[in-house]
């Protein structure tokens, strides 16, 4: 492949126009190359180069000076710096190795199927931990474990069942996620740091459960039997739709995207019907805001396919999605970045290439057993290297 094919390979991937074959090229490219590279000079020679190859990224992209502060990260390559990439990737990976490896001689490892299911009487079960297969049995449902790891909620002979109601909470840890399958069919993915409270018995009218945290939705559609989910003071009314929720404790608002069907969004001061392609922005501290927007569904919901991603995200931000996929505490030293961060990051990296990706401009990481300091190095500003060459 010529220089020309590989330009406009890249330009396809960033795009999102490459197939899975192109895609897993320029990544495995990438990554391959940045192995190779080599560096041996002075940090502060290793600093002046980095600032140079900035420029001239900037330069050919046609931002000059006036570039936004943003951070393109790995996969999403900047197609116009192509020539500059092997270079200056290679260096930086180097330089993050260097520098991260006595840091991290234990590496944190990212999260996984870990959830622990608790009944109505209190008794938990840590579900890494159960064998595949009937786990337990309540009021005329089943409860059972996939082979693969999948929660799964059945209801058996109808002579069997039960008008109690009986409410079950499944939990997800730091670094956690899980799935289950409720006992009218719909399914249900937890993010890390989330809970689900709902009845065992999914067959009556009002189908009613509690959100923690984060999860996707997907509700299997029964006449007449609405769907509801609350998370606070949020509550979100379906028949049958795909959709996702974030509704952290720790995040200033509730986020509701609508991937398929119709949802109604309703908050102490408002209510909004929500179309496929939507989010609805219900910004915690002001009750009366409840504001809806087309959103890139895919990039709102990519955690469930194993990515984090990020358009214009501040450090605190990114680090929350950190901390709760690896567990481990963030506190900030000194001034915090203003940087922007884009692009993605698979969840199934290890902490420490996750760092070597977010520190690519001067955001720094120290790491003491589970607790990462973050500090910021102001850049030397772009025209200031510029003068001085």
């Amino acid at each position: 492949m010529n220089r020309e094919q590989a330009k406009e390979l890249v330009e396809r991937y960033n795009n999102g126009f490459a197939n899975a074959e192109e895609r897993a090229w320029v990544e495995n490219w990438y990554m391959d190359e940045s192995r190779k590279f080599q560096f041996s000079e002075k940090e502060a020679d290793f600093l002046h180069l980095k600032e140079k190859i900035w420029i001239a990224t900037l330069q050919k992209s046609g931002l000059g000076n006036s570039a936004p502060k943003r951070l393109a990260l790995w996969p999403r390559i900047v197609a116009a710096a192509a020539i500059l990439m092997v270079v200056g990737l290679g260096l930086y990976f180097y330089q993050g190795n260097r520098s991260l490896s006595n840091q991290l001689a234990a590496d944190i490892a990212p999260g996984g199927n870990k959830a622990i299911l608790t009944l109505a009487n209190g008794q938990k079960i840590v579900l890494n931990d159960a064998a595949k297969g009937e786990i337990n049995r309540q009021s005329g449902i089943t409860v059972s474990k996939s082979k693969d790891g999948e929660l799964i909620y059945t209801a058996v002979a109808a002579e069997e069942e039960s008008t109690t109601t009986i409410r079950n909470t499944i939990s997800t840890p730091n670094g956690g996620q899980y799935t289950i399958m409720l006992s009218d069919g719909t399914k249900v993915m937890l993010n890390a740091a989330s809970s689900l409270t709902f009845p065992t018995a999914l067959n009556q009218k009002d189908r009613l459960v509690e959100l923690k945290g984060e999860a996707y939705f997907e509700v299997a559609k029964h006449k007449n039997s609405r769907f509801r989910v609350i998370s606070g003071q949020q509550t979100i009314e379906v028949l049958g739709t795909h959709f996702n929720v974030n509704a952290y404790a720790d995040e200033e608002a509730i986020k509701t995207t609508l991937l398929e069907g119709a949802v109604k969004v309703f908050t102490p001061g408002a209510a909004e019907t929500i179309e496929p392609g939507e989010q609805a922005v219900w910004n915690k501290a002001y009750g009366d805001a409840l504001v809806k927007h087309r959103v890139n569904t895919a990039q709102e919901t990519a955690w469930i396919n194993g990515v984090f991603s990020f358009d214009g995200e501040d450090i605190r931000s990114v680090m929350r999605q950190v901390s709760r996929w690896y567990d481990v505490n963030v506190i900030y030293v000194g001034p915090v970045s203003e940087e922007k961060y884009y692009g993605e990051i698979f969840r199934n990296s290890k902490l420490s290439e996750v760092f070597k990706i977010l520190k690519i401009e001067n955001v720094h990481f120290d790491v003491a057993g589970k607790t990462i300091k973050v500090s910021y190095n102001q850049r030397i500003p772009v025209s200031n290297l510029q003068n001085n060459k």
